[in-house]
């Protein structure tokens, strides 16, 4: 139920909302005051058709200006909300007409993370790059966020203290959801030691629509890959919390794929990367 609180001419009103691009005559306009409970579905403000609503601002209780000779009908849930999010004040999300199903219906596939962790030298951007070409080949639209990478520019201010390694998730699990949300499939490949970062990314999407790899090659396997010789630095105590030598991995628990490593067989990332397909046939990923 919708309680009209008070109803009062409005003191100066601009065009804005209305049609004509001309200033709305005073006496046709009012300002009314609504209690709007969290279960309210809808609100019919009935006259005529052609509505036009203005949402001034809305709390616990919602401004809206409306024409005296018009209809309106707005659900609550498009009411602007006025929130603060962390640091953020003030801020109001504002839904497009076109949304995630709209863009994967084009693409023809669905959009999601695959998240791809593991310790340095494990395989996991040579793993993405095959991946990205696989589905390329296929036709289908990925993009890999590489940890590396998003270091040269977005999380360029961030260091590698435990701090600032939890923002540096945070961020790239902030822009892996946007991708996702255009129907993109994204793929983030970062070391990401921590499990509470990682089920944090994952509590951003959907269920199902985070795919955690888990690259599991054992520490000594990586060590003497070593391929940009931070082990061997970190041996040397040139670099501080380097992930498995001073700093731990955490590994995941309930990781939707797990791609060991025994003894010295290796599959090639090409192979890899087949068994990650096969995975978003299964679960439809790959078709809208």
């Amino acid at each position: 139920m919708v309680v009209v609180k008070a109803v009062r001419p409005a003191i100066s009103c601009s065009s804005s909302g209305f049609d004509g691009g001309q200033l709305v005559p005073l006496h046709k306009v009012s300002f009314v005051n609504l209690t709007l409970p969290a279960s309210l579905l809808s609100v019919r403000l009935s006259s005529r058709n052609n509505a036009k609503l203005s949402l001034v601002q809305s709390t616990k209780e919602s401004s809206t200006a409306s024409t005296n000779d018009r209809a309106a009908v707005f659900s609550g849930e498009n009411l602007h909300q006025i929130a603060t999010n962390g640091k953020a004040t003030n801020i109001v999300w504002h839904k497009s007409s076109v949304g995630k199903v709209h863009w994967q219906e084009v693409l023809q596939q669905r959009g999601c993370v695959i998240w791809i962790t593991g310790l340095s030298g494990s395989g996991k951007s040579n793993l993405a790059c095959a991946l990205c070409q696989a589905l390329y080949s296929r036709g289908k639209l990925a993009y890999i966020l590489d940890g590396d990478n998003v270091r040269h520019g977005l999380n360029r201010d961030l260091s590698f203290e435990a701090e600032d390694r939890a923002e540096n998730i945070r961020r790239i699990g902030e822009v892996a959801k946007l991708f996702a949300d255009a129907g993109i499939i994204c793929i983030a490949s970062v070391i990401s030691p921590y499990r509470k970062d990682r089920d944090a990314c994952r509590s951003l999407l959907p269920e199902g629509d985070f795919i955690e790899v888990f690259m599991n090659v054992p520490l000594q396997i990586c060590e003497a890959r070593d391929p940009k010789g931070l082990y061997k630095l970190a041996r040397a105590g040139k670099i501080n919390g380097f992930t498995g030598i001073d700093d731990p991995y955490e590994p995941p628990l309930n990781c939707e794929l797990e791609l060991p490593q025994k003894g010295n067989n290796c599959a090639s990332p090409c192979e890899i990367a087949e068994i990650v397909i096969s995975y978003l046939e299964e679960k439809g990923y790959l078709q809208a």
